[in-house]
């Protein structure tokens, strides 16, 4: 059997300590390691030098060397060693222009947060704590290492990690670190935009993307990172359809309702889908009820436009956009000709807009009536595997003699119709078919 992470990466170590060095793991996986979770990712600390480290194992990466980042490679596995060090002059809000080696607790003290700030030596099991983090831990606080306002000048990043850890461990942000964060907020537009992604990625991720919302509203980080969901806040709804309120309480009520193992996108389907609203919403005077008409078109636009900003892949970004495109069609579904319906079914993002369908009705009336027909015609449609492919091709007309052109391709979209409405079953039904009418 292979050995695990925290087995090789105990192995690091005692490899480090043998040959004279201190060593310990660090960061994330002793915060996680002392609240009873499985780290995902094991880093040493250490004070041999880079090209110390590279001697001592055989394979190694130099990912960071000048930073004294060394990457070592284990039964395929990657575990970062960095030599202890100190960093000072911040210029851009992102990294240090001096770097110097430095001990354990001169390291432990240029961490963000006190949690993130542990050392942990796994042969002698003992816990070094130079900066309270263990009080921190049990009190179930974020607080920054120092001064939050010199912690945050140093990497803006730092603001959106507080809330992040936050959601992500169902702490609270100590009071003047998220006084800081709310005074130094629009200094996260500096930021990449990759960085501010990666970050919003892990924020949104189920079971605490409905909380990670809230606290970036409170943070002040909201309005700068996603400025278009921002002004959902205030964008009400009729409370004949929505009586949770405005677009960003529905939201956010789907985003506390998605499923453990939800669909990597959805999470960004559920946060785009009305981003539209405010910018679509009319108040018919004589009724009182508010309209938002062309939402989702309008709304498929904005997405594209802010997922090409936070550079998501063109990919996923196809696919959000689409979800987000087509999310009204579903109060229809039971209108729908039979060809119709199994267009959609058949369409490749059909599963992640069924899931924003159940969240949109779980975030609003409750109702799923309509989820549960598209269930129940979801597994009807995969009983039958021959409506799939179409019966015939281009090629099939021009052998019976239609010619190329506009004909060509209607009749084409005509047997499709056929087909998928049960109409024409066989490739000798549509051949049949199109003798008649040619």
């Amino acid at each position: 059997m292979n050995p695990s992470p925290r087995e090789i990466a105990k192995e690091i170590v005692t490899t480090l300590q043998r040959a004279g060095f201190t060593a310990f793991w660090v960061g994330g996986c002793v915060r996680d390691f002392l609240l009873g979770r499985e780290p995902q990712d094991f880093d040493i600390a250490t004070d041999a030098k880079p090209e110390q480290v590279e001697k001592l194992f055989r394979k190694t990466i130099p990912v960071g060397k000048k930073f004294g980042v060394i990457i070592v490679v284990e039964n395929g596995m990657q575990f970062q060693v960095a030599t202890f060090r100190a960093e000072a002059d911040y210029q851009d809000g992102r990294r240090p222009e001096k770097i110097e080696f430095a001990n354990a607790e001169a390291d432990a003290l240029r961490r963000d947060f006190t949690v993130n700030g542990l050392f942990y030596d796994p042969l002698t099991q003992k816990i070094h704590d130079w900066v309270g983090g263990e009080k921190d831990l049990r009190a179930k606080i974020i607080r920054t290492i120092g001064k939050p306002e010199e912690r945050f000048g140093e990497d803006h990043l730092r603001m959106l990690r507080a809330v992040r850890f936050a959601a992500q461990l169902n702490f609270e942000i100590e009071p003047q670190t998220f006084t800081a964060i709310q005074q130094l907020a629009s200094k996260i537009k500096i930021i990449s935009a990759e960085r501010i992604r990666d970050e919003l990625l892990k924020l949104f991720c189920p079971p605490h993307a409905g909380r990670g919302l809230v606290l970036l509203r409170d943070s002040g980080l909201l309005e700068h990172v996603l400025p278009e969901l921002a002004a959902t806040i205030s964008c009400e709804q009729s409370p004949d359809f929505h009586p949770e309120g405005s677009v960003f309480n529905h939201i956010c009520l789907m985003l506390e309702k998605l499923p453990p193992d939800a669909i990597e996108l959805l999470p960004w389907a559920v946060l785009l889908h009305d981003i539209a609203k405010p910018v679509t919403a009319e108040k018919d005077l004589a009724t009182g009820k508010i309209h938002f008409y062309g939402h989702e078109k309008v709304g498929a636009e904005m997405a594209e436009a802010i997922l090409q900003r936070l550079k998501f892949p063109n990919k996923q970004t196809e696919e959000i956009v689409e979800a987000v495109r087509h999310h009204m069609q579903f109060k229809d579904v039971k209108l729908m000709r039979k060809a119709t319906l199994r267009r959609l079914l058949m369409r490749e993002t059909f599963p992640l807009e069924l899931e924003l369908h159940k969240l949109d009705c779980l975030g609003s009336s409750g109702n799923l009536e309509h989820f549960n027909f598209l269930v129940e015609q979801a597994e009807e449609l995969k009983q039958q595997p021959q409506i799939h492919p179409p019966l015939l091709t281009g090629n099939d007309l021009i052998e019976l003699g239609v010619k190329p052109g506009k004909e060509l391709g209607a009749l084409l979209h005509e047997i499709r119709e056929r087909q998928l409405a049960d109409e024409l079953k066989t490739p000798d039904d549509a051949r049949a078919w199109v003798k008649k009418m040619i």
